[in-house]
């Protein structure tokens, strides 16, 4: 009995190819690339690919570790995610997270944003409701909630490099999508 590879999550597999592709060209083009990928306060709201960026700055990664630390939560949660969910259903999700975080970006704050942390977010506050009933609160959301959420709020007074908004948004994000789609 041969086994075989199987594309088991084509969503989230897809979207880790398309982060992993984007560091990688970025890196051969000797760091040209990235700001396609990258949220700017001061956007340019006639520019097409600076319009683009509210939703691609998802795929772009400031580092290696950025990266990787990314893909391990997502490639993690995300199956379970997209099996509970379905694909069409997680895309929407993923692009009203990245766009969502990087409006509020924009209108907010005056740094840039790249990198799918909010997308990582959504999905740890996600996966807390897949065995939920409807009108029921499951106790290990509020228990993530109040681990992830709340460490992001106090690592959002130091100086770093690290969107903790983008965490939060997310969150709030993976927690509003959780809610609405809880008993289905």
């Amino acid at each position: 009995m041969g086994l075989k590879l199987k594309w088991n999550s084509p969503v989230i597999l897809t979207f880790a190819l398309v982060c992993t592709a984007v560091f990688v060209a970025d890196m051969l083009m000797m760091g040209k690339l990235m700001p396609v990928f990258t949220v700017y306060p001061s956007m340019d709201w006639s520019n097409p690919f600076s319009l683009a960026s509210l939703v691609t700055h998802v795929f772009g990664h400031a580092n290696l570790e950025h990266l990787l630390g990314n893909l391990t939560f997502i490639l993690l949660l995300g199956p379970i995610i997209e099996e509970k969910y379905g694909s069409k259903r997680l895309i929407y999700m993923i692009l009203a997270t990245a766009l969502i975080t990087g409006f509020i970006n924009i209108m907010f704050f005056n740094t840039g944003l790249m990198g799918a942390s909010g997308i990582v977010f959504m999905l740890i506050l996600l996966v807390s409701f897949t065995n939920v009933s409807s009108g029921e609160i499951p106790v290990t959301f509020i228990l993530v909630a109040l681990l992830f959420i709340g460490k992001e709020l106090l690592q959002s007074v130091e100086i770093n490099q690290i969107a903790e908004s983008a965490h939060i948004i997310g969150g709030i994000c993976g927690s509003f999508f959780g809610f609405k789609g809880a008993g289905r």
